[in-house]
């Protein structure tokens, strides 16, 4: 049940959003094994002279950047999963982007199962409740 917050400089782009939801749940999916079906997006972005890199603005020049997070369930993951992670999304986002800064950030929260979950449950509960 992943939580993916996606930040981006540029303009609000409706094709870009949708690309970048759709690229989070499926490496989220295939990298760290989290169900589609319960994965949420959300895509926020951010203006260029609104996102500063070194103290200079994006609207300075030079490339575009990114901050991924995504939320998930503590030990659920490897750090070898999560390494893979993080270089999969920053060759996503450079493709997406048509280049992205190098200081563009993805950062994996790994949350407590007793202090993260949804619909009013946490992941701790769904965990002691699994039937079978």
């Amino acid at each position: 049940m992943p939580y993916l917050h996606l930040q981006i400089s540029g303009e609000a782009d409706a094709a870009l959003s949708a690309n970048a939801a759709r690229s989070a749940t499926e490496l989220t999916a295939r990298l760290l094994g989290k169900d589609p079906s319960l994965t949420a997006v959300v895509v926020d972005f951010i203006a260029p002279s609104q996102w500063f890199i070194g103290g200079r603005p994006l609207s300075a020049g030079g490339p575009r950047s990114y901050h991924w997070m995504v939320s998930i369930t503590d030990e659920t993951n490897t750090k070898r999963e999560k390494a893979a992670y993080l270089d999969a999304v920053h060759a996503t986002m450079r493709e997406l982007l048509g280049g992205v800064a190098e200081h563009s950030y993805v950062h994996v929260a790994d949350l407590r199962a007793s202090a993260y979950g949804y619909g009013g449950l946490t992941q701790e509960h769904r965990y002691q409740h699994v039937a079978g």
